[in-house]
């Protein structure tokens, strides 16, 4: 037998038993689907933590109050006094403290809206370069009384029309202790639409001056945390480092190489476990591909003697039964990665996530479908080509 008579006996085979090529064929399917589309939804995150890391920029160092100290977490506090010391270690360009995690509500023709508030200073826009503007202008130095709102504050996703623009006036209201706060401000700007940033989700939030919001949130001289600029990109860890060993204990600092390395190493125990837990989809897959074909060896008992008494040799008949696990692993791990990327598409898009489609993962979950199932497949094949062709012919 030439390579075209054992393919073309191979897809006869598969022809005539299609209710259990189609379940072998569901099996890798749903195997090769999970692959592709877990790993493309993790790659795809993966990307868009490091495009925020990009936008936060590599020659930033985020300085946050707290840390780990023998084993116990530690809480601190960022003073003006800390900004100093910060401003003072060799190779700090520029450092902004910013008040973060605070909420206040305020109201537009009835309808009553809560959103986090940020206070900055000018140089935030310049160190993040996620903020920016889309409409009106950025924060100044001698601003009063004014805020720069989010994309989505600005176009609620339930509005056709823009709820605020630049020159619209609101007041702001929060609570403090038992007090009640009020501050009216003045919309200076609009920032574009970016999605979640390193730090603040900048879409859904409302920028003040940084006084103003010391004032109103009445949280005096201290700083959720301070954003620093190096004066260049060789010296980001000297700078960190330098940040960590005058402020001591209780703080720690975040640098771009140090987020991504923590995000690689989330990020890659993510893939591994999704990746292992799809994979035991192709397993179980496998099994049944045994199963079958095992039966498939049984029942074709007689043909596999008739092939033989006609001058078919065991390798002959190994090829064919190899080829049938050959077209199963093909179709289903094609049909599968397909499904898979589509899947992860439609998951990606509901998420507002872009995920990647990469034709590598496809060809990789392809060629690990086929070998799934010629692995799966060897015993049947091996089974058949070991038949006797005198006791094959005399099976009923």
């Amino acid at each position: 037998m030439n390579f075209g008579d054992i393919l073309t006996s191979a897809w006869g085979g598969v022809k005539s038993r299609r209710f259990r090529f189609v379940l072998n064929l569901i099996g890798i399917l749903i195997g090769c689907a999970a692959v592709t589309g877990l790993i493309s939804l993790t790659q795809g995150l993966s990307n868009s933590v490091t495009g925020q890391l990009q936008l936060f920029g590599p020659q930033n160092v985020m300085v946050i109050p707290g840390g780990m100290s023998t084993g116990q977490l530690t809480l601190g506090t960022l003073t003006y006094k800390d900004l100093g010391t910060i401003q003072k270690v060799p190779g700090v360009a520029v450092a902004a403290p910013i008040i973060a995690n605070k909420v206040a509500s305020y109201n537009v023709k009835g309808t009553t809206y809560r959103s986090q508030v940020f206070g900055i200073n000018e140089d935030f826009v310049t160190l993040n370069k996620n903020a920016k503007i889309a409409d009106g202008r950025a924060l100044t130095r001698n601003d009063r009384g004014v805020v720069i709102i989010g994309a989505n504050i600005a176009w609620p996703q339930s509005k056709d029309a823009p709820v605020l623009g630049v020159g619209d006036r609101i007041t702001l209201t929060t609570k403090v202790g038992d007090q009640i706060n009020t501050l009216t401000v003045r919309v200076i700007g609009v920032l574009e639409k970016t999605g979640a940033s390193f730090g603040a989700d900048l879409d859904n939030s409302l920028a003040m001056p940084l006084r103003d919001a010391q004032q109103f949130f009445g949280t005096g001289n201290e700083y959720s945390y301070i954003l620093v600029g190096a004066d260049s990109l060789d010296h980001v860890n000297t700078v960190a480092q330098a940040i960590k060993a005058k402020l001591g204990k209780g703080y720690n600092t975040i640098t771009y190489e140090s987020a991504m390395n923590m995000m690689n190493q989330v990020m890659g125990s993510i893939q591994a476990v999704l990746g292992g837990i799809a994979a035991i989809s192709l397993i179980v897959a496998g099994i049944g591909i045994i199963n079958t074909m095992t039966i498939s060896v049984m029942e074709r008992t007689k043909e596999i003697g008739v092939m033989k008494a006609i001058g078919a040799k065991s390798m002959n008949v190994l090829l064919i039964f190899l080829s049938e696990a050959i077209l199963t692993g093909i179709c289903g791990g094609i049909f599968g990665a397909a499904f898979g990327f589509v899947i992860s598409g439609v998951v990606g898009s509901f998420i507002s996530m872009a995920v990647e489609v990469s034709l590598p993962l496809g060809l990789l979950v392809v060629g690990f479908a086929v070998l799934t199932c010629v692995v799966s497949g060897i015993y049947p094949a091996w089974h058949a080509a070991k038949l006797n062709p005198v006791e094959a012919l005399r099976s009923e």
